[in-house]
């Protein structure tokens, strides 16, 4: 099955539609993209495997993950990353976060920290979580992608990324932990090489599933 294919920003929608769900899900029992098509691994490491294909009209990467938190249960992963101004607690690369709502749909909107002396990025965007049943299966999908909005006009010396699509799905391990499988596309835009955007995503991921894990444990004593 084809990943979603990535785009540029979107008008304000009703959210995604079902076979999108549904799809997001299907790839949960698909770990292993043929190794002769266009999906190649990436790396593996401690459990994660990371793959990419190419995004022909942008010369960067598309990435698949799949990996899981073992001491994590499938709920509180969901609670952790739905929750944004938690996220500004534990994600050290979170300018501002915050959630509107604008012409009756909720709206995201996020600048992330870039190292000097690049620009920083921000992020206009609508995501939707949903737990389904899929034949006895409890699994959480959340979905999201980029969409333009009068109400949030660029500003000056950020750079508006106009491409972006995710989607993350959980689903119980069996044991104490979760199963995770993410699919993920951005063009940061700008004049940073395309050679350095794909290594900042191939380092970047196994890091953030790693802090992700820390501030669940943080989340569940606090709450």
């Amino acid at each position: 099955m084809a990943a979603p294919e990535a785009e540029g920003p979107v008008s304000l929608s009703r959210g995604f539609s079902e076979e999108q769900f549904g799809a997001a899900c299907r790839e949960l029992d698909q770990p292993a993209p043929a190794a002769a098509g266009p999906w190649q691994l990436l790396l593996e490491t401690a459990g994660v495997r990371i793959y990419r294909r190419c995004h022909t009209q942008s010369g960067l990467y598309e990435y698949k993950i799949f990996g899981g938190l073992a001491d994590v249960p499938p709920k509180l992963c969901v609670d952790v990353y739905m929750d944004l101004d938690f996220r500004k607690e534990w994600d050290q690369y979170v300018k501002e976060l915050y959630e509107e709502t604008y012409d009756g749909e909720k709206v995201i909107y996020w600048e992330v920290k870039y190292p000097f002396p690049l620009s920083n990025r921000d992020y206009v965007y609508v995501r939707e979580c949903r737990e389904m049943d899929v034949h006895g299966r409890k699994i959480w999908v959340v979905l999201a992608k980029s969409v333009a909005v009068p109400q949030c006009p660029e500003k000056p010396g950020i750079i508006r990324v106009k491409s972006y699509k995710q989607s993350l799905v959980i689903e119980s391990d069996g044991k104490a932990g979760c199963k995770v499988y993410m699919y993920y596309f951005d063009d940061p835009g700008g004049m940073i090489p395309s050679w350095l955007v794909n290594w900042a995503a191939k380092t970047g991921v196994p890091a953030f599933l790693k802090d992700i894990e820390k501030a669940c444990l943080i989340y569940s004593k606090s709450t």
